[in-house]
Formats: structure tokens, C-alpha cells, sequence
């Protein structure tokens, strides 16, 4: 059934296990992590990013999502990823979109503020639920279109500020993960979220889940990460099981690819954590 993040996201936290949100880039990618979630009998938050606009419009993606969303019982957020721009992320919520991410990260404080702030009063009208990032989400190698950068920890004073200024409904924070591929390994900064899970209210997110290590994730999930992100992992595991296919045929290697997501996606919800009947 098709929903918005903001009960799914409250459960989380308040339970001590984390949503998670891969990103599909196309039909097989997202029927797969909905067939994973219904299996288990979970929640699951898919998430469409404007780095896959130029191979899968609005419109198809909003289309898909609320087809596939529907058919199942498990509560199926329908979220845009990283959207850089308010005309996207309006766009997105015109188009059915159940749950946006405004991501003004790269500007100052005052203006991450208000961009952030804008959103909200559009989306919140729609029953649409509204993430943001306060601090920035570095990146290792990546498939999507996030350059090369290094991570800035989240200021428990800013996020505080931001939170109660936008009345944003998630915050994500960046406490060392990167997105892709990492290139060192990574060191979590778990005092600053026990920080940020005690001054802020609102359910807190993490970017950059691939790579990032289940006792890291898992820890995260517990200290009250209620959401994680993923997308690199998956898109590994679907290309790792169209190699042990050997085999030409496209369908195969389409099934093959999907196989290897669900079996990733399955892995992580024993990490995060699954909501309780």
C-alpha cells in the first residue's frame, strides 16, 4: 500500500530498527525491492533519484511506483532521493510522489534553511513528507552523479536550529559514510549521533549505508538511525549474480540481477532491524 515515510519513519525510531531506502533506476530494480519487502513483511521506502532523470523520467518513475506500491500489503513509501531542486522535487510531489528530499546541503545554513522551509509548506498540503540533510554525505566511487567529496559532520546546534525552523519531517546527518564505493575504511562518529538522536525530535536518516559495514549499520540502527539509505551494494550483488548466470540470455540475466538485489536487500533488513507484528 502506498504511503507517505512519516508513521513508517516514527515506528523506527521509536523501536530501534531502520527503514530501508534503496534506489531504483528502473522497473526490475524497483519490483524487486517491493517483492523483497512484502516476503518479509516489512516497510520499505524506494527511493527515485534526479541523478537517474536522463534514463527514467518523473513521470515513469511515479507511474511505477504507485503500480507496484499498490498491489502489495507491506506500507511502500514512494520517495525522491537527492533531489537538488525545488522545481524536481515539486515536480515529483505534483506527480504522485508520497515522500521528497530536498537536499540543500552544499549551501549555507540560512539557505539550506529556506529552500528547505519552501518545500515543506508545498509538500506538507499534499500529505507528502519532506527529508533534508543538514551537514554533507561525502563520496567515494559511485554510480550516480555525486562528485567526489569529503564528508562534513552535522552540528548538533545547526541541526536543531534547522529542524525547528522547517518543520522538516527527517533530517539525514552526516557522521562519516560516503556515497559508492568507499575508498578508505570508514569510522563512524557514534558519540555525535547519540548527540543528534538526543536533541532532535524528528526521525534521523543516513546516506551512504553500501560499504558502511553491518556492525557500523546495525549500531547505527540501535543509537536511532530510522532510516537507511542504500543503492550501491544492491546494484554490486545484482552485477555479481548476472556473472555466476554464464549465460547470454537477457532474460536470465535480468532475472539473475534481480535475484541478486533481493538477496542483498534481505541481508540488510536482518542488519537494520524489522519492525515487530
Amino acid at each position: 500500500m502506498l504511503v507517505n515515510s512519516r508513521v513508517m519513519l516514527q515506528e523506527a525510531r521509536r523501536n530501534g530498527y531502520a527503514v530501508p531506502s534503496p534506489d531504483f533506476f528502473n522497473q526490475t530494480s524497483l519490483r524487486a525491492y517491493i517483492e523483497t519487502a512484502e516476503a518479509l513483511d516489512q516497510p520499505i521506502i524506494v527511493a527515485y533519484s534526479e541523478a537517474f532523470r536522463n534514463t527514467l523520467s518523473i513521470e515513469e518513475a511515479a507511474w511505477m511506483g504507485k503500480y507496484y506500491a499498490e498491489k502489495v500489503q507491506v506500507p511502500v513509501a514512494l520517495h525522491v532521493d537527492h533531489g537538488f531542486s525545488t522545481d524536481f522535487v515539486k515536480a515529483c510531489i505534483d506527480a504522485g510522489f508520497t515522500s521528497v528530499m530536498i537536499d540543500a546541503s552544499n549551501q549555507s545554513l540560512k539557505e539550506n534553511i529556506r529552500i528547505t522551509k519552501e518545500i515543506v509548506q508545498y509538500a506538507h498540503p499534499h500529505n507528502v513528507t519532506v527529508e533534508a540533510e543538514i551537514g554533507h554525505v561525502g563520496s567515494g566511487e559511485n554510480y550516480e552523479s555525486h562528485e567526489q567529496t569529503d564528508s562534513i559532520y552535522t552540528e548538533v546546534e545547526d541541526a536543531v536550529l534547522f529542524a525547528e525552523q522547517t518543520s522538516v519531517d527527517s533530517l539525514a546527518v552526516s557522521i562519516g559514510t560516503a556515497h559508492g564505493n568507499y575508498r578508505g575504511t570508514p569510522i563512524l562518529n557514534f558519540d555525535r549521533l547519540r548527540e543528534l538522536r538526543s536533541a532532535i525530535p524528528i526521525p534521523l536518516v543516513l546516506h551512504g549505508g553500501s560499504g558502511t559495514g553491518d556492525a557500523n549499520l546495525k549500531y547505527c540502527s540501535e543509537l536511532g538511525i530510522a532510516k537507511i539509505n542504500l543503492f550501491t551494494d544492491l546494484v554490486n550483488s545484482g552485477v555479481e549474480s548476472m556473472k555466476l548466470a554464464h549465460t547470454d540470455d537477457l532474460i536470465e540475466l535480468t532475472k539473475a540481477s534481480a535475484d541478486g538485489m533481493k538477496k542483498m536487500l534481505q541481508h540488510y533488513y536482518n542488519v537494520f532491524g524489522r519492525k515487530e507484528d
